[in-house]
């Protein structure tokens, strides 16, 4: 049996080969790396896009239709905690750009990961985690708001930034989202490439996602900020951005974990 001090010394080697010391520049190589991914035959990863950009439309709409506008702002948010499950087609495309091999739309919408079912169990924790937060957004405008209903997109500007328990809400939304969303990222962001990429489980995935993540925090703070951007731009074009931004965030997602595994 292998004595502590090699477990140890096993476990430190394997934590310094995630420690990379990247730059926080170097989230841009990945952006321009994906960029390449997305240009070479762009068909297949616009129409990956058209296809995630039509499914948002028919939730909001659905959301609108069913009175439910009230956890729009929620759902939305709860986009970037699925974004990485939701894209690993386009982690299939750079896979197969990168080992010279063919691939098409349909091997990009049915992907066969090494992990197999583990992708799964790591989509239903995602997918618990974000109920979980669209819940808590509630709560929060309950606590605040009480019974008052919610009195609709038109006048909901005018609640949150003319009043002080609006500013409250805010803050409150703000620092409790932040925490959802920095857990979501540091679970998913390597996790969902890996299962893809190797046979592992979802929670080894997971941790090492984590352990990547924080291991190289300048570069992966830089890379959520260029993220969170590039997602507000979507929201800005009415959704339409999600077209092109969602298969460029999908390729260099990729990029980042080879950088980084």
């Amino acid at each position: 049996m292998q004595s502590n001090s090699q477990l140890e010394a096993i476990l430190l080697s394997a934590a310094e080969r995630r420690r990379r010391h990247l730059p926080a520049s170097a989230a841009f190589g990945w952006l321009a790396a994906g960029w390449r991914d997305l240009i070479q035959r762009p068909g297949p990863s616009l129409a990956y896009g058209l296809v995630v950009f039509a499914v948002s439309v028919v939730i909001v709409w659905t959301l609108g239709a069913l009175g439910l506008d009230y956890i729009l702002f929620p759902a939305l948010a709860g986009f970037m905690v699925l974004g990485p499950l939701l894209a690993i087609g386009l982690y299939e495309k750079s896979r197969a750009l990168e080992a010279g091999k063919p691939f098409t739309l349909t091997s990009m919408m049915f992907v066969r990961a090494r992990s197999g079912g583990q992708v799964l169990y790591t989509g239903a924790i995602l997918c618990l985690l974000m109920l979980a937060w669209m819940r808590a957004a509630v709560i929060i405008y309950a606590l605040f708001f009480g019974y008052r209903p919610f009195p609709g997109l038109d006048h909901v500007a005018e609640m949150l930034f003319t009043t002080p328990i609006g500013w409250a809400m805010l803050l409150t939304g703000t620092v409790v989202g932040g925490v959802f969303a920095a857990f979501a990222f540091a679970i998913s962001t390597f996790s969902i490439p890996m299962l893809l990429d190797k046979p592992v489980d979802a929670f080894t995935a997971m941790g090492t996602s984590i352990s990547m993540v924080f291991r190289n925090l300048p570069v992966m703070l830089m890379w959520g900020a260029i993220v969170l951007a590039l997602f507000l731009a979507s929201l800005a074009t009415g959704m339409l951005g999600l077209i092109v931004i969602f298969p460029l965030l999908g390729h260099a997602t990729w990029h980042s974990y080879r950088a980084i595994e």
